[in-house]
């Protein structure tokens, strides 16, 4: 188990916390890193792109000249790839980007990515995070008090409203829950900053 510095809002130090080195502590791999990246943003396309072949695009039923004589060359159709208003010639049609990876891949995945974080020392613990009002202002300077980046994951163990919409307004911070944080968001923020309890449940889960 290795042990990590628990911060208050201010910025305080308030103890540490013991994580499973199994999650925090490995090797990072960044091959199987970049297969989760990779399979969450292909996994995001709708893949509903289209465009109209010669066969779809109206008009082009008249051959537009006749075909020898006219020093001309030869055309069947204006609806051709080559004419102004003609089809796409192997143009994008509807398709299915989603791809899947194995349990043991995801977990691995997340593993090497919040590992990476402590490493580079961009994981912050905070003892808890709370409000009592929606104010953007008090969970700017917590972000500021903890040493945060301009971008950052804020992880909560819990559903706070007033903590979620506090944090809404500020530009790069996202929030997430324990059950849907992803390797992307995780590698994409400079600062990785959880609550102690979701920090311990995070490491329960998947140790």
């Amino acid at each position: 188990m290795a042990n990590f510095k628990v911060v208050t809002m201010a910025g305080a130090a308030a103890g540490e916390v013991e994580l499973a080195d199994s999650v925090f502590a490995i090797e990072p791999n960044a091959a199987v890193m970049h297969a989760a990246v990779r399979a969450y943003l292909l996994n995001q396309r709708q893949g509903t792109q289209s465009t109209l072949t010669r066969t779809e695009v109206s008009g082009g039923g008249k051959k537009p000249w006749r075909q020898k004589g006219t020093g001309r060359a030869r055309q069947g159709s204006t609806r051709s790839p080559q004419w102004t208003h003609g089809g796409v010639a192997l143009g994008p049609k509807p398709r299915k980007y989603r791809t899947d990876l194995n349990k043991k891949v995801r977990r691995l995945a997340l593993c090497s990515a919040l590992s990476a974080k402590a490493q580079s020392e961009d994981l912050v613990i905070v003892d808890a995070i709370t409000t009592d009002a929606y104010k953007t202002k008090t969970m700017v300077n917590m972000l500021g008090a903890v040493g945060a980046g301009k971008k950052a994951l804020v992880v909560l163990d819990t559903v706070d409203e007033k903590v979620i919409k506090s944090f809404a307004n500020i530009p790069g911070v996202k929030t997430a829950q324990i059950n849907t944080i992803n390797v992307y968001d995780v590698i994409n923020a400079d600062t990785f900053v959880a609550t102690k309890e979701a920090a311990v449940k995070i490491s329960e889960v998947y140790a």
